[in-house]
């Protein structure tokens, strides 16, 4: 009895009571709308408000259960949403890709920098965050369509003779989602590095490393987590991004949040949007498994050292 009352103690405690309200707020926000997506995606789509029926109903005293399944035949049947969900995931890696190869250097300039130039740097990164994101891609709009500035710049140097087709194409999304993205994997990948040990760096040094084996075999290992950190930050908003291929993309640039948009608001078929909205996230559940298998990982060999 005096044990139970112990843990009943220590559960209870002020160290376990800080946890609660973070966890209230997951479930609030997080659990539970996906639990509503869950029950709608399994529901038959109806005309009425709201567009779906109910899954549970009391009939003569007895409690029914009615699944309807077809959003999801339909979601691994129909080209239409297996083509989006692959353009969606690809587009994603790619830009995720290009903000790796940009925000690296950048980050590691940024972090071997003096703290005065250093803290003007970072306020140059975090700067486009104080404009709307919708004004920052209506301002591309302006940069890249036929009769854009980027075109005019380029036809006024003598480097082409007709204007470029960029805007509504497939590298306009990729600039959008890179520009608007960019900042999220510099941000997480800067901290690391600048937290990355110099009395390493200094020993391989010391030991006749060349600065380039320094970087490949100290520098890169240690700031992998960064750049896991960053690039989970750039590719799992990306796959699900609406505005900036609804505002940049063509017709052919049918990523999966218009798939989603399309059919919660324009078809009016809440249980076929909630289908793709659920796989989706089990989707993006993946990378961030990986992620979290990494970082458990390192962090046991941190404690072994």
């Amino acid at each position: 009895m005096k044990k139970f009352t112990k843990d009943i103690k220590a559960f209870f405690s002020l160290n376990t009571l800080a946890i609660v309200p973070p966890y209230l707020w997951l479930v609030l926000v997080l659990l539970l709308p996906f639990i509503l997506m869950l029950k709608i995606s399994v529901s038959e789509a109806v005309f009425k408000i709201p567009p779906y029926g109910d899954i549970v109903s009391i009939k003569d005293h007895l409690l029914n259960l009615k699944f309807d399944l077809d959003s999801y035949y339909s979601l691994f049947t129909d080209t239409l949403f297996l083509g989006s969900y692959l353009r969606s995931i690809k587009m994603a890696a790619i830009a995720t890709i290009l903000c790796i190869l940009i925000g690296y250097p950048m980050a590691y300039y940024i972090a071997r920098s003096k703290p005065r130039t250093r803290n003007l740097l970072l306020l140059a990164v975090i700067l486009p965050f104080w404009t709307s994101l919708l004004l920052r891609v209506y301002a591309w709009i302006g940069i890249l369509r036929t009769e854009g500035l980027l075109n005019n710049f380029l036809l006024w140097l003598g480097i082409i003779e007709q204007p470029l087709e960029m805007y509504r194409t497939d590298f306009a999304v990729y600039i959008g989602l890179v520009y608007t993205y960019l900042p999220f994997f510099i941000l997480p990948l800067y901290t690391n590095l600048l937290k990355l040990d110099q009395n390493l760096l200094d020993a391989a040094a010391d030991l006749g490393a060349k600065p380039i084996n320094v970087f490949f075999s100290v520098t890169l290992p240690m700031s992998m987590s960064g750049i896991i950190s960053g690039a989970m930050l750039v590719f799992i908003p990306s796959v699900g991004e609406y505005v900036i291929p609804e505002l940049l993309g063509g017709t052919n640039t049918y990523m999966i949040g218009r798939v989603m948009w399309d059919q919660f608001f324009t078809n009016a078929d809440w249980p076929m949007a909630s289908a793709v909205t659920v796989v989706m996230i089990m989707i993006l559940l993946i990378p961030l498994v990986v992620f979290q298998y990494y970082q458990a990982k390192q962090f046991k060999q941190g404690r072994k050292k």
